[in-house]
């Protein structure tokens, strides 16, 4: 089997309101799709969310690397994902989010070419996902009521809640929402580098008191060392979790190394699909690390291959896979890929990503 055509479009849905996160708004949600198309008549679609300030991508310079890719993978085995990787990689580094939407077209085409759908393929047997939403920053009253409504109107019992501004604003909305939800319904909190390892050690004290599972990315990506001292220092129940420091298995290993934290936030964005992603699991499994799957803004496409990988890999016992809920009513259009109810995502038996959807 051969590739015959790359073809590129732009997917994109507003989103219901602006997203806030500690170091930036994400107003827009514009992002890539990929149609990989065989000789064969099989075709795989992947899709790239690039943001800058995490993948150091802009949709344009996502969209120019993407044509040298398509013309770079014309005659190519779509079976050879190894192979893949190595072309892209030998011709530019990082730009996680433009090598994601090739690796998922493969899978897609993989799976459909087995008939086996993704997460079967990388080694799951359940398709059931339990999986959070995630709750912007804002003042905490409004914070407080969007936790109401997720809860419950929505039927989520998992809420991630961003902070990293204003410590005393988060402790505060935090506060608030735990008053609402009550003690049943599971916290985690993302500061998105928001503090410092001084600030982040007050936090993790009160976060304790509130019944906060993990904090996410407390420091800069940048700072290993920090990390691994806010680990060594944390006395509290909460567990520790790095996402922007983690973007490939080196980062992986990095951190394992040195002890950073008890779980790393896998983005299929930033380390460049399913390939490298499920390889990272590994190497947080071997060193005793839980993991998340998270995402950027990201649509259906690659949410479902970041849910299949949920479900195949055993390091990786959470999932954060919510964006595509925050496009202008609830959903991004786009079918197939897994059935939802609340928080409990089922993937389906379809081949590939599953995804009923053409370009």
């Amino acid at each position: 089997m051969k590739i015959t055509d790359v073809k590129i479009e732009k997917f994109s849905a507003p989103l219901a309101e602006p997203f806030r996160v500690a170091f930036g708004v994400i107003e827009d949600s514009d992002s890539w799709t990929v149609k990989i198309t065989t000789d064969e008549g099989i075709y795989g679609l992947g899709s790239a969310a690039p943001l800058g300030f995490v993948t150091g991508e802009t949709l344009d310079t996502c969209y120019l690397v993407m044509q040298d890719f398509a013309k770079a993978f014309i005659g190519f085995d779509p079976m050879d994902i190894a192979g893949a990787h190595k072309l892209m990689d030998s011709m530019i580094y990082g730009n996680g989010s433009a090598k994601c939407a090739f690796d998922l077209a493969l899978y897609d085409i993989i799976g459909k070419k087995k008939e086996l759908p993704v997460w079967r393929l990388l080694g799951g047997t359940d398709p059931v996902v339990h999986n959070d939403i995630t709750i912007g920053i804002d003042t905490p009253e409004k914070m407080q009521a969007a936790a109401e409504k997720f809860v419950f109107q929505k039927g989520f019992d998992i809420l991630k809640v961003k902070i990293g501004i204003h410590l005393d604003d988060d402790i505060r909305a935090l506060s608030l929402i735990r008053q609402s939800v009550g003690r049943d319904v599971r916290i985690r909190v993302d500061a998105n580098q928001g503090y410092t390892v001084e600030t982040a050690l007050q936090a993790l004290r009160e976060f304790d008191k509130l019944g906060i599972d993990a904090a996410e990315q407390c420091l800069p990506w940048w700072d290993f060392e920090g990390a691994a001292q806010l680990k060594r220092e944390n006395k509290t129940g909460v567990k520790l979790m790095l996402d922007e420091s983690i973007h490939n298995i080196y980062d992986a290993r990095r951190a394992a190394k040195l002890d950073c934290a008890d779980f790393y936030n896998i983005k299929l964005m930033k380390c460049g699909g399913l390939y490298y992603g499920a390889q990272i699991a590994d190497i947080a499994e071997e060193a005793g690390v839980g993991c998340m799957v998270g995402c950027m803004q990201e649509n259906k496409i690659s949410i479902a291959a970041g849910v299949s990988l949920v479900a195949a890999k055993k390091a990786i016992v959470e999932a954060d896979c919510d964006s595509f809920m925050f496009y202008k009513g609830d959903d991004d259009g786009i079918p197939g890929g897994f059935t939802r109810e609340g928080g409990m995502f089922r993937l389906l038996e379809k081949p590939g990503l599953g995804i009923d959807m053409d370009i």
